[in-house]
């Protein structure tokens, strides 16, 4: 059993929104299907931090879902910025349950056992010196916090999943990083960067790693997670 994360798919096979208009999309849904059946079986677990998909109500995500669904191993997936789509958890689960998606679970203030490993995370917010941002952030590190205990509670070690980035150019959202410090993290993975934003991700941060894992930032495919003893 192996662990991948892939961020950012932004599918859109119920809308008009495609990414290939973007340099280095070109048919980004094909290169996705066929590196991730090169690499994951149906043992292994795919976490996909944010921006799943461009539908704007949750019945037009079906046909997004479905694909990610079709494909091999169990997916859990994380709220992104454009994740409009999204609903409230009870609505979700039903949702998945009624249209027979089986290998898709969200992940909200809690975590996912996956052998000895606890998924864990949160959305996260970009810190932008104003009021409002202060109150989502706070909200975030709160939910973060929560994920992180939960695991813990189990015995289980934290591997920490973010759609925004914690720390990303000249930025720390410094309520998001002071649960990581506390808790012990060391890494986080997390999505959201894309283009010429991508020479701004920071790599390393006050004993933080921070991978980018944007498909596009990873070529389109699923980056596989070594366990500790293994990196």
């Amino acid at each position: 059993m192996h662990l991948f994360t892939i961020s950012d798919l932004h599918l859109s096979l119920s809308a008009d929104k495609p990414m290939n208009v973007f340099h280095g999309w070109d048919n980004y849904v094909e290169r996705i299907e066929a590196n991730w059946r090169r690499l994951v079986s149906d043992d292994d677990t795919v976490v996909i931090p944010g921006d799943i998909s461009w539908a704007l109500k949750l019945e037009d995500s079906v046909k997004d879902l479905k694909f990610i669904d079709d494909l091999p191993g169990k997916k859990i997936i994380l709220k992104g910025n454009h994740d409009l789509w999204w609903g409230t958890m009870s609505k979700l689960t039903a949702f998945l349950s009624e249209n027979d998606i089986k290998t898709i679970t969200p992940l909200y203030n809690s975590h996912i056992k996956i052998g000895n490993t606890g998924i864990c995370g949160s959305r996260g917010w970009l810190c932008d010196g104003t009021a409002e941002s202060d109150k989502i952030l706070a909200r975030e590190a709160g939910r973060l916090e929560t994920s992180i205990k939960s695991a813990l509670l189990e015995n289980l070690k934290p591997e920490v999943f973010m759609h925004y980035p914690p720390v990303y150019a000249d930025q720390c959202s410094e309520k998001i990083v002071d649960v990581l410090k506390k808790y012990g993290i060391k890494r986080v993975f997390h999505g959201h960067i894309h283009g010429s934003g991508l020479h701004r991700a920071v790599k390393y941060h006050d004993g933080i790693e921070y991978f980018l894992v944007s498909c596009d930032c990873i070529e389109f495919t699923p980056y596989k997670i070594m366990p500790e003893t293994d990196r």
